[in-house]
């Protein structure tokens, strides 16, 4: 069953390109997000003792983010005012190829019934800004491969990327909200 959210705006990119503080910056202004779901499952399988991480069993860690994805997406849906997502169900497809997954079909079929607004935001990689922390292990050069692999992924599930610039929160809130007025 297809379902589809016009208003569910998704803002993504590699790891450390500064998408959880634009969306942070946009819900002072008063705007709605979903968190990252794949941050959020790395900090409780740390937290349990879990092995669905990125750095253990990588297939494990594949499926529950994909499911907890669409139940993002579900939770979010509908929505009468623009709201943003920390990452789409189109993520986990491009970190499925990412790693090599086998069977990456239930997820591109995923990508196809859950439909976010057809305007999604990418952070590029800016190597000024990017950190590593507990969750995040990745170095520069993954990051700008995972940015790649994104920008794929979503032109192939039928989205229209708008870039955002390398500039502070604030004007790439800016940047976002001036993008939407046009659409109206």
């Amino acid at each position: 069953m297809l379902m589809n959210n016009p208003n569910l705006f998704i803002v993504t990119g590699g790891p450390g390109a500064g998408k959880t503080t634009v969306l942070v910056e946009l819900e002072k202004r008063g705007f709605s997000h979903a968190p990252e779901v794949a941050r959020e499952i790395i900090q409780e399988q740390v937290r349990d003792g879990g092995s669905a991480l990125p750095w253990q069993n990588r297939e494990l860690y594949t499926q529950l983010m994909h499911q907890r994805q669409v139940e993002s997406y579900r939770a979010h849906t509908p929505t009468p005012n623009p709201t943003f997502s920390d990452r789409g169900i189109p993520d986990t497809l491009s970190y499925a190829r990412m790693i090599g997954l086998a069977d990456e079909e239930f997820i591109r079929q995923s990508c196809d019934e859950y439909r976010y607004a057809p305007l999604v935001f990418l952070a590029p990689p800016w190597r000024e800004i990017y950190e590593t922390d507990t969750e995040r292990k990745q170095d520069f050069a993954e990051a700008e491969r995972t940015c790649e692999m994104l920008a794929m992924v979503y032109r192939e599930c039928g989205y229209q990327l708008v870039e955002l610039p390398r500039a502070t929160p604030n004007e790439r809130a800016d940047f976002i909200l001036d993008r939407l007025r046009r659409i109206d």
